[in-house]
């Protein structure tokens, strides 16, 4: 029989734990009864009571387990961690908050049977704020622009994964991993189901959320804006040039009734200060990027878990960089 493992990231979800794990187990129980299936819940440290609701449904299915990390490390880093905690054929990913629907896992299932290593859902609709669907697709046309891998519009992580695919993860030694770039990257057919997203309880994303994530995925994936920096000193460097030699020419030729001014000469100050900024910013976004990735820090650090059979954790310890396990202190 085979077995699927259905990872739940969660963060502030205590009003929804429950909900979920009834229509999980509804859908094995009358649409895919012929596989085995656990459900791994992992807290990312949530401030409401979430963890209390998982220690429930835990205690009430002996096929349900918790994972509680020791603090919250964020989107990325935890979802990532997450998938790597199955032991089952397929790892299905959905987040705790019910944004996207449980029920579509038999159709996920049966493309995978089909052949397909990775099956995906993008949302086809959005429930958020006019301001945060705008700031969206700008960025998916970014990113379409700056990137030479084929990005995935729509997709932040809910679908069901072959074991493979996961194997592949367990390698990748990447402290801010991008999953929509790591799909594209190893994985050689997608399949990808669209997704209607059903209004509910609010999303626990933030701007600054949305945000990291963004510049996670331009400075894991895209060397653009730095050449871009380049590019654009060296052409306002030459339009200065050309700017110089015709104020020094006008002044020769046309001595009384050249002016330039104070606000010309402000404005041209402030325009190259601004650029100088921008870039500045960028630079510091893949700086901070490197200095993260260097300092060789575990993905997670798990405080707390329920429903496994040994003491052991369900990941294997943090391996060192020279694969060799971390030593006491």
């Amino acid at each position: 029989m085979k077995k699927i493992s259905i990872v739940i990231p969660c963060y502030n979800d205590a009003g929804s734990i429950t909900m979920m794990h009834e229509r999980l187990v509804q859908i094995f129980t009358s649409q895919l009864a012929e596989y085995d299936y656990e459900i791994i819940y992992v807290d990312d440290r949530s401030g409401d009571h979430t963890w209390n609701e998982i220690k429930k449904v835990c205690a009430a299915n002996p096929k349900a387990k918790g994972i509680r990390n020791m603090r919250n490390f964020g989107f990325s880093r935890n979802i990532f961690s997450s998938m790597t905690y199955g032991t089952g054929d397929a790892t299905f990913l959905i987040f705790g908050d019910i944004q996207d629907p449980p029920e579509i896992l038999p159709d996920f299932v049966r493309h995978w049977e089909e052949g397909y290593k990775v099956v995906v859902g993008a949302r086809a609709n959005s429930y958020n704020n006019f301001l945060n669907r705008i700031s969206r697709n700008i960025y998916y046309k970014i990113i379409a622009v700056m990137t030479n891998n084929k990005q995935l519009t729509g997709v932040c992580g809910f679908g069901l994964y072959d074991k493979q695919f996961i194997s592949i993860l367990k390698e990748i030694d990447d402290i801010q991993p991008f999953l929509p770039g790591i799909l594209t990257e190893y994985v050689r057919d997608i399949k990808i189901i669209q997704t209607v997203q059903k209004e509910g309880r609010k999303s626990n994303w933030n701007f600054w959320g949305r945000y990291d994530l963004a510049m996670i995925s331009i400075t894991s994936y895209t060397k653009t804006l730095l050449r871009a920096t380049t590019f654009i000193g060296l052409a306002v460097g030459a339009c200065s040039a050309f700017y110089a030699l015709y104020v020094v020419l006008k002044k020769i030729f046309f001595w009384d009734s050249y002016s330039a001014g104070t606000p010309s000469v402000m404005a041209g100050i402030f325009f190259l200060g601004a650029i100088q900024i921008f870039f500045l910013g960028i630079i510091g976004e893949y700086i901070l990027s490197m200095n993260n990735r260097s300092m060789k820090r575990p993905l997670v650090v798990i405080d707390e878990k329920i429903g496994f059979e040994s003491e052991r954790c369900a990941q294997e310890p943090p391996q060192r960089r020279d694969g060799q396990p971390p030593t006491e202190e």
